[in-house]
């Protein structure tokens, strides 16, 4: 009896958060730091800043310091030569955004921004962007010569993994920001 008392309890809830898409638990649920740096890069390079904030919460957490062991930095989990490259073909402008302090908020969001922006331009798909930000173009091109569906052909655990995720965070920010992220002043 009290595993069904749970459940019930369990469904209520969600119901509730389902229903409430704005509210202080939701908001909970999809936090964002840093909105106006997310505005300001997403509005520069086209990306929807929901994307943004979603990309940010399930590569780093809201951890600004965060580090991984392939290198990857910040917020978005910038790679170092990704940021140098993007400085390099002038898609951020690395005398405002220094590539190598990818510690920096608002620099990191600047060159994730804009890395998520050169996938869209070259990419057909909201879901082959988020699967190359974490496997590479290549490897989403690759992915996509093979017959059917993209997340079908996916053959690393975590790239699949993590298109589940961004796009579960995407469709959470979406609900939780109807109009849009609330920019402090």
């Amino acid at each position: 009896m009290v595993p069904l008392v749970l459940v019930g309890i369990v469904v209520v809830a969600c119901a509730i958060l389902a229903a409430t898409p704005t509210t202080l638990a939701r908001r909970t649920l999809y936090p964002v730091s840093h909105a106006q740096d997310i505005q300001t890069s997403a509005d520069r390079h086209g990306v929807d800043p929901l994307l943004v904030a979603a990309v940010i919460k399930c590569e780093s957490g809201w951890d600004e310091n965060a580090q991984s062991s392939a290198g990857a930095l910040g917020l978005m989990q910038v790679m170092p030569q990704t940021s140098s490259e993007l400085a390099r073909m002038g898609l951020v402008d690395s005398g405002t955004y220094d590539p190598s302090n990818l510690l920096d908020p608002a620099t990191n969001i600047e060159y994730g921004t804009a890395y998520l922006a050169f996938l869209q331009k070259n990419l057909s798909s909201t879901d082959e962007v988020i699967a190359a930000y974490n496997a590479g173009m290549g490897k989403v091109e690759e992915w996509l010569a093979q017959p059917g569906e993209l997340a079908d052909n996916i053959t690393y655990t975590e790239t699949r993994e993590y298109l589940r995720r961004v796009n579960e965070a995407y469709q959470g920010y979406r609900d939780s920001y109807p109009t849009g992220l609330v920019v402090e002043q």
